[in-house]
C-alpha cells in the first residue's frame, strides 16, 4: 500500500535543513535591510517612551512580603514568587548554600513565525521592551508571553499573534516545539515552550514587527544587546540539521556519559521561606548578600507603550557583575567540536544540563585563590584575539533580570591548550549533536543555547 493512500508521511522533512541553510546564508533579507534594523528599533523605543526606575519595595503595587514566610508574592497569586532555596550538592567546591529563587509554575510561550519570501525563510521578530534590558528594547520572538500574560491576568491587551502558537495546525505547520529550561541559578524548575511555526498564508505585519532571515539575525547577534535571550533560545531549536556524521563521541556514548554525570551528583534543592535564608539582608530597596556578591533582589517601576500593560511595578534579580560565557572549540579530524560542561545548577529539574565550557561571573571569584576558579577561565580571559571566532555582550531574560549581561565568546584552541581527553565533567561534542539534543527538554542549558543559536545563524565565523 502506498504511503499517500494510508495517510503516512516521512518522519522528517528532509528539505528543511537546506531551507534553513539558505536562510542563514542570506544576510540581506527580502523585507528589511540589515543595516535598517538598529534605526527601526530605536524608533520603536522613542515612539513608546519607555522608562524604568528603581523604587523601594514599599512602592511596589500589588506585590508584598508575605507574613510568616517573607516570600515576595503578587496579590493575584499569579505571575511568580520570590522564595528561598536551600541547595546541597554533596562534595562540590561549595557543598551547600542558601539563596533567593524565582518560582514560576507557569509554562510560557516563546514562539517565532517563519514564512518564505522569494524562496528564503524569514522569521517574524518583535522590537519589544523588557524592564531589565540594559537598552530596554531588543529583538524578541513573535510571541513572548507567560500564561498570566496571555490569559490576561494583568487585565491588559491581547497578546499579538498568539493564535498561531496555541492552534498551529490551523495556520501552518510546526518546525520546532520543545520545553526548555531557563536559568537554573535564578529560576526553580522554570520551563518555556520554544516554538517555530511556518505559515503559508498572509500574515499582517504590525508596526513593532519585521521579517528577518537567519543570516540577518546572525549579523545582529554579533552586535551587543540587540537579539534578546528569548529569541536566542528559540533560534537554538531551529532544525538546521545534524552536520557531519563523524564525531568524537557517538550519540549513544554522549547520552550514557550525561546519564552517568547526573547519577554521580547528589543534588538536593528545597524551597524554604525567604525570611529564613541566612547570609542575606533585606533593606528598603534591595535584598542582597552580606558580602555583596552574586546578585540582589530589587524593585522597579515601568512605563512603556508597546506592552500588553503600559505601566506596572515588579521585582527583578540584578547580578553583581558582568558574566563570561564561552565555548572552547577545536577541529578534531577536521570536524568542528565544542567543549561542553555537565553543569549542576540548583534550579534545574534534572540535576544538570550541558552548559558552555565557561559560565561564571568573575566578581564572585575575586576573593578566591586561582585554583578555586572554574577550569579554563584563564585561557578564555587571555585568549589571542586572532583565535576569537565570536564575541558579543548579550543580556539575559529582561522580564525577570535587571542588567544581567555576559560577554559571550567562541574561542578556538588546540591540543597544547585543551587535550582530546578533558577534565571530568567535560566532553567534546559537535554543534550538530547539540542541535539533536535541543529537540528534547533538559539537555542543553540556556547559556549554551545562546551560543548554539550563534552557530545556527552563522554568527560564529569559523
Amino acid at each position: 500500500m502506498r504511503a499517500e493512500s494510508s495517510g503516512l508521511r516521512p518522519r522528517e522533512d528532509l528539505d528543511l535543513p537546506a531551507r534553513m541553510a539558505r536562510s542563514a546564508a542570506d544576510r540581506e533579507g527580502r523585507r528589511m535591510r540589515t543595516e535598517e534594523v538598529a534605526g527601526w528599533i530605536a524608533e520603536c523605543s522613542r515612539a513608546a517612551g519607555f522608562s524604568v526606575e528603581r523604587i523601594p519595595f514599599a512602592e511596589l503595587d500589588g506585590w508584598s512580603f508575605e507574613t510568616g514566610t517573607g516570600n515576595l508574592v503578587h496579590r493575584s497569586g499569579r505571575f511568580f514568587t520570590v522564595e528561598g532555596l536551600h541547595v546541597t550538592t554533596g562534595g562540590a567546591l561549595v557543598p551547600e548554600w542558601y539563596q533567593p529563587i524565582i518560582r514560576q509554575h507557569e509554562v510560557g510561550i516563546l514562539g517565532i513565525l517563519a514564512k518564505e519570501f522569494d524562496g528564503v525563510l524569514h522569521f517574524l521578530m518583535q522590537a519589544k521592551m523588557e524592564p531589565g534590558n540594559p537598552n530596554v528594547v531588543q529583538l524578541s520572538p513573535t510571541v513572548q508571553a507567560t500564561r498570566s500574560n496571555y490569559t490576561r491576568a494583568h487585565q491588559g491587551a491581547d497578546v499579538k499573534y498568539l493564535e498561531y502558537f496555541t492552534d498551529p495546525d490551523r495556520h501552518g505547520r510546526v518546525l520546532a516545539d520543545v520545553l526548555q529550561s531557563e536559568h537554573g541559578a535564578w529560576f526553580l524548575r522554570k520551563r518555556n515552550r520554544n516554538m517555530i511555526v511556518e505559515v503559508f498564508g498572509d500574515v499582517p505585519v504590525l508596526g513593532d514587527f519585521r521579517w528577518l532571515t537567519l543570516g540577518q539575525l546572525g549579523e545582529l547577534l554579533t552586535l551587543d544587546n540587540v537579539v534578546n535571550m528569548d529569541s536566542r533560545t528559540v533560534l537554538a531549536c531551529a532544525p538546521v540539521g545534524c552536520g557531519p556524521s563523524a564525531v568524537m563521541h557517538t550519540d549513544a556514548d554522549l547520552l550514557s556519559w550525561l546519564t552517568a554525570e547526573r547519577s554521580r551528583h547528589q543534588v538536593s534543592a528545597e524551597p524554604v521561606p525567604l525570611s529564613a535564608v541566612p547570609g542575606w539582608v533585606r533593606g528598603d530597596s534591595a535584598m542582597e548578600r552580606e558580602d555583596g556578591r552574586h546578585f540582589r533582589v530589587v524593585a522597579v517601576s515601568v512605563r512603556g507603550g508597546n506592552r500588553e500593560v503600559t505601566g506596572w511595578t515588579q521585582p527583578l534579580f540584578e547580578p553583581c557583575g558582568e558574566g563570561v560565557v564561552a565555548f572552547l572549540v577545536r577541529r578534531i579530524g577536521g570536524v568542528p567540536h565544542v567543549l561542553v560542561h555537565a553543569r549542576v545548577e540548583g534550579g534545574f529539574l534534572d540535576t544538570l544540563e550541558l552548559g558552555p565550557t565557561i559560565q561564571y561571573i568573575p566578581a564572585n571569584y575575586a576573593h578566591l585563590a586561582a585554583e578555586a576558579r572554574p577550569p579554563f577561565v584563564d585561557l578564555a580571559l587571555s585568549a589571542d584575539p586572532a583565535r576569537i571566532r565570536y564575541q558579543a555582550v548579550l543580556s539575559e531574560e529582561g522580564g525577570r533580570f535587571r542588567n544581567a549581561e555576559s560577554r559571550y565568546l567562541v574561542i578556538e584552541v588546540d591540543e597544547t591548550q585543551v587535550p582530546l581527553t578533558p577534565p571530568t565533567g567535560f566532553r567534546w561534542v559537535t554543534p550538530g549533536q547539540l542541535n539533536s539534543l535541543v529537540r528534547h527538554p533538559h539537555y542543553v542549558n540556556v547559556q549554551a543555547r545562546t551560543l548554539l543559536a550563534c552557530f545556527n545563524t552563522r554568527a560564529v565565523r569559523w
